[in-house]
C-alpha cells in the first residue's frame, strides 16, 4: 500500500512529529522512507557586491538540509526503516509535489503547526502540498499545548 512515504522536514518540531508518524507506518508497512529538505532561497543575485554573500547563505542552507535530513534518517535506521534523503532548492510545495511525482512515492507525511483561529485563512505549505499533490498526504498537526514553548 504505502511502499514509498514521503517526509519533507524543515527541522521544525512539527516535521519531527511527521518523521516519527512517517517512519511508525513505514516499519509496520514494511516501507522505505524518502526525506526532502527544501531550500527556499532569496531571489536572484540582486548585485554583483552580494555575490559571495548569497554563496554563504546557499551553503548554510545546504548544510542546515544536511542536519535536518541527517536527523530523519537517524531516526529512520534507529527504528530499522530504510531512508533515502535529499535536498533541493525552489519553492517548497512545489518542490515536495515534484520529487513525489519523480520518486513515484505513495504518500506524503508532513506535519502543520498550531496556527491559531484564523491562521488557516493564510494557507501553509502542508495546505498548498495537499491540494496539488497527486498521491494521498498524511498531515500531522501540533496541538495548542504543543506548540506552546
Amino acid at each position: 500500500m504505502y511502499d514509498r512515504i514521503l517526509i519533507p522536514t524543515d527541522g521544525s518540531d512539527e516535521a519531527r512529529k511527521a518523521a516519527e508518524h512517517g517512519i511508525e507506518l513505514a516499519g509496520a508497512l514494511g516501507g522505505t522512507v524518502h526525506t526532502l529538505y527544501v531550500m527556499d532561497l532569496p531571489g536572484v543575485p540582486r548585485a554583483l557586491s552580494l555575490r559571495d554573500d548569497e554563496e554563504a547563505v546557499r551553503e548554510e542552507y545546504e548544510q542546515y538540509g544536511e542536519r535536518v535530513t541527517g536527523d530523519v534518517r537517524d531516526m529512520a535506521t534507529e527504528a530499522g526503516v530504510e531512508c533515502v534523503a535529499d535536498i533541493r532548492s525552489g519553492t517548497p510545495h512545489e518542490e515536495i509535489v515534484k520529487y513525489a511525482a519523480n520518486e513515484e512515492v505513495d504518500v506524503i507525511v508532513m506535519g502543520t503547526g498550531y496556527q491559531g483561529r484564523f491562521g488557516a485563512l493564510l494557507g501553509t505549505i502542508a495546505e498548498k502540498v495537499v491540494r496539488t499533490a497527486t498521491v494521498p498526504v498524511i498531515s500531522t498537526k501540533m496541538s495548542e499545548r504543543e506548540s506552546r514553548p
